[in-house]
């Protein structure tokens, strides 16, 4: 690659140097973004952090000051499934993830430079921003026989995530594999494969797993760190709470079908067919935490269980070992007891509910009886 070649590299991926300068707001504007756009970007980002809708202004306010983070993308062992997930990313789109919101320094799959050039790229991010840029990681690190079954530029993925990792404000590990080591780590784990946390102890990292990462989770998750300046609050798995705090089961559009019993028991049974339960095909909904069923992929527009599949529950740690086989039921739902079964809970939540509504009806029935303030009397 000549020197024009790699100028225009590097006015594709993280731009120039000069465009820090700017704020977010007017990056925006200078690209023709318009206020409406900008304000539904911050409506859906707001969502995502499960933040109240009326926080929605403030948060524009605040994007529309703040400046641009570099960030530097580092893959080892993976697929590229979650580079593939930012490249399909609608909302907002990769174009403006690279070119308005983030300042992307370094990425081999999108970035046009290569060699050498790709190389002083990252140790120009490095060293010109070190403890200010995020390092975003895909893909688990080897750490069998020293790191020996992962090297890119003559070093190991090991070495190379201990010196970006270690220098960076925040890594966000974008992926299971990141998080947990994920496939690569499964049984018997051939090349020692772990996530980075693990990998590189003591650093501050943000573990957002799935197969792939919602884009709309990994942005949001930068927006927070914009915004307030920090890390979103995280569980005990290092998932900010944000998009990991709830089941997927509790969340799910077919859990009313599993609280009446109504499952699915063979595949394109009419059951399947009028959208019951997959938790019998092998779901793992009610022992999964991620936010899928209201982030959904694809603009929104479908999820795996939306899709008719039960959920893999892949963003579990060693869900590969833990979750398999992956057509087989889970033997015990976790918070309804060891001894209850698909169809016992179904049964059972069927009738504490209508028990439920019972005793709610006579509470209700004896309120009326009281005179006007008597409650307050009271107490």
């Amino acid at each position: 690659m000549d020197k024009e070649q790699f100028d225009g590299a590097d006015d594709l991926v993280g731009r120039s140097s000069e465009k820090r300068e700017y704020s977010i707001g007017e990056i925006l504007r200078e690209r023709g973004v318009s206020r409406r756009d900008f304000l539904k970007f911050c409506s859906a980002m707001t969502a995502a952090l499960a933040l109240p809708a009326a926080f929605s202004p403030k948060l524009a306010q605040a994007l529309d000051e703040v400046k641009r983070v570099p960030v530097v993308w580092l893959e080892f062992q993976d697929c590229a499934g979650n580079t593939e997930a930012l490249l399909r990313a609608a909302n907002p789109t990769v174009a403006e993830l690279v070119l308005d919101i983030l300042s992307v320094d370094y990425h081999e799959t999108i970035m046009a430079a290569a060699g050498h050039q790709a190389e002083a790229a990252l140790e120009k991010t490095f060293n010109d921003y070190r403890g200010k840029y995020i390092c975003v990681v895909e893909g688990s690190i080897p750490m069998k026989d020293g790191g020996v079954y992962g090297c890119v530029g003559g070093r190991s993925y090991l070495d190379r995530a201990r010196q970006i990792c270690g220098s960076a404000a925040a890594t966000i590990a974008v992926g299971t594999c990141a998080a947990y080591g994920g496939i690569p780590a499964a049984v018997p784990n051939p090349t020692g494969a772990v996530g980075v946390m693990e990998a590189v102890p003591g650093v501050t990292v943000i573990n957002l797993p799935g197969c792939p990462v919602n884009a709309d989770n990994l942005t949001a998750t930068i927006v927070h760190y914009l915004v307030f300046g920090k890390i979103p609050d995280l569980d005990s798995h290092g998932r900010p709470l944000f998009a990991y705090g709830k089941r997927i089961h509790d969340n799910c559009e077919r859990r009313p079908h599993f609280d009446a019993g109504q499952y699915v028991e063979k595949w394109g049974d009419e059951g399947h067919r009028k959208g019951y339960c997959l938790y019998k095909m092998g779901c793992k909904g009610p022992a999964t935490f991620h936010n899928c069923p209201s982030q959904r992929y694809n603009e929104k527009t479908s999820w795996p269980v939306g899709a008719g599949h039960g959920c893999a529950g892949c963003s579990e740690p060693n869900f590969w070992d833990t979750m398999s086989p992956m057509y087989k039921r889970l033997p015990n739902v976790p918070g309804f007891g060891i001894e209850h079964t698909a169809d016992q809970i179904g049964v059972g939540l069927a009738v504490g509910t209508a028990a439920a509504f019972a005793v709610h009806g006579a509470l209700k029935a004896l309120s009326k009886d009281k005179e006007p303030g008597e409650e307050t009397k009271e107490g």
